[in-house]
């Protein structure tokens, strides 16, 4: 490798570590932070609400959900999907229920997916993993008025996976209202000669046939009645920002119903954390698309 390829590779290391870009602390000190946040966010969530634990989609030991039920019972109830991130090797459902603090205490339904990480699942496993999750979701929950979703970082890309799937393969269609796209990756090329494809042994044909924007047009074929909120941090790094911005102008360049969150004061981590606060502005974002604000 030459001393400019190598130059190039480190620089797209840095593009593609988030940690990097934090201006509130180192970046070992902020992925500990971000982790010790949504574990004391989840356990709050848990004594607030009835939560199932382990409820499986499928047959695998992750194909698991943890479903965070409100206390209070109304007719009118709107149920969020939320995919973890972590790269797609970090992190599980255990710790992924800390939304569920203002929702539950508006009435809503927070389910948290488990999916097979790598190195043991690969891409196109935790795809279909997803998908398949949703729909365990909406034949558990039949009676939900609404279903939402929300992604953050590799759960971002996967949740946009779940708004281009074709779902006639499946005889079944669920009828997705919103989704919060936060922080994601959405085109996988440029991560392939990255550290962050080590477990996940893409190929390009892997990266391509599972990179949302690759797959816009299957978008606006399956959730065409979908709000899309794609929101990215002020303090993501340049290459993150830009994912987030081409993604956002193809849906919208396809008609979608679809707008763009610069969120201020944010990086990688907090952007999603924060969702454990009512008056977060993301927090109030999505209960008014529910019509719980």
């Amino acid at each position: 490798m030459s001393h400019r390829e190598k130059n190039k590779k480190d620089e797209l290391e840095k593009q593609y570590s988030p940690s990097q870009w934090s201006h509130r602390m180192s970046a070992d000190a902020v992925i500990k932070a971000h982790v010790d946040a949504l574990k004391s966010g989840t356990e709050k969530a848990r004594a607030l609400a009835q939560t199932l634990v382990d409820v499986p989609y499928g047959e695998a030991d992750e194909e698991t959900l943890d479903v965070y039920v409100p206390n209070s019972s109304s007719p009118d109830v709107p149920l969020v999907v939320y995919i973890h991130g972590g790269y797609w090797q970090f992190l599980s459902k255990e710790e992924s229920g800390f939304m569920a603090v203002p929702l539950a205490q508006k009435g809503v339904v927070v389910v948290a997916v488990g999916y097979s990480i790598a190195p043991k699942g690969n891409m196109d496993l935790m795809v279909s993993q997803v998908r398949r999750s949703v729909l365990a979701v909406i034949q558990q929950y039949s009676h939900i008025s609404g279903l939402y979703l929300c992604g953050h970082s590799a759960g971002a890309h996967l949740a946009a996976m779940v708004l281009a799937t074709d779902w006639s393969e499946y005889g079944i269609s669920p009828q997705i209202k919103g989704a919060f796209l936060v922080s994601g990756i959405y085109d996988l090329l440029p991560i392939l000669s990255t550290y962050v494809n080590e477990p996940l042994k893409m190929t390009k044909e892997v990266a391509i046939r599972n990179s949302p924007s690759q797959l816009v047009p299957q978008v606006r074929a399956s959730s065409s009645a979908c709000e899309i909120v794609v929101a990215v941090a002020q303090n993501d790094s340049p290459e993150f920002r830009k994912q987030s911005e081409d993604y956002f102008k193809s849906l919208e360049a396809a008609g979608l119903k679809v707008t763009f969150e610069d969120v201020p004061d944010t990086d990688h981590f907090n952007i999603i954390e924060q969702l454990v606060d009512e008056n977060y502005h993301l927090t109030q974002l999505l209960l008014k698309m529910m019509g719980k604000s």
